[in-house]
């Protein structure tokens, strides 16, 4: 079974979970925001109390901060693992916000989705039905979601149930 101290050993899966925040962020726009005070931004005059939305996705997906930004690559969180601090200031990651704003519940949110990924990953083959292709198109809202629902079948892994079980 997946233990909690297997969790920092698997770099790939944490960086598929980064890739794929990237490219399909929960919340395509951030809580919106509204400065306290008027402020000139990149020659852009923004007046007190103007309601201020972050385009996380199109963020992710700009040419100019990411190298093909339309592939499926978790490899480039691989490359310069120690650059990504999204909870700093590093502005072109941002599925979590940034900075003094970055959700709460960050780090919850990262330890749940790997251990239960893993864990998933460990215990089962997944499959799609046999001839179904997998579509990709999202819906866009509030909250973003497949357009057309992914159908995976799991298969145990293992035949034996109790290798899933954890030792006493």
């Amino acid at each position: 079974m997946v233990e909690e101290s297997h969790l920092p050993k698997l770099h790939y899966l944490n960086a598929v979970l980064k890739e794929t925040h990237r490219l399909h962020p929960g919340l395509p726009l951030l809580i919106p925001r509204r400065p306290s005070e008027t402020t000139d931004l990149y020659g852009y005059t923004i007046p007190q109390g103007t309601k201020i939305f972050i385009n996380v996705w199109a963020i992710h997906r700009d040419a100019q901060l990411w190298d093909r930004p339309e592939r499926f690559r978790p490899e480039r969180f691989l490359d310069h693992a120690a650059k990504w601090d999204y909870a700093g200031s590093d502005f072109r990651y941002l599925p979590f916000g940034s900075g003094r704003r970055v959700c709460a519940g960050l780090p919850l949110a990262e330890r749940m989705q790997m251990y239960t990924l893993a864990s998933f990953l460990h215990c089962f083959k997944w499959d799609v039905s046999k001839g179904e292709e997998i579509e990709l198109s999202e819906t866009f809202g509030i909250v973003l979601k497949k357009a057309v629902p992914l159908v995976a079948v799991p298969t145990p892994r293992l035949s034996d149930f109790k290798l899933y079980a954890k030792a006493d």
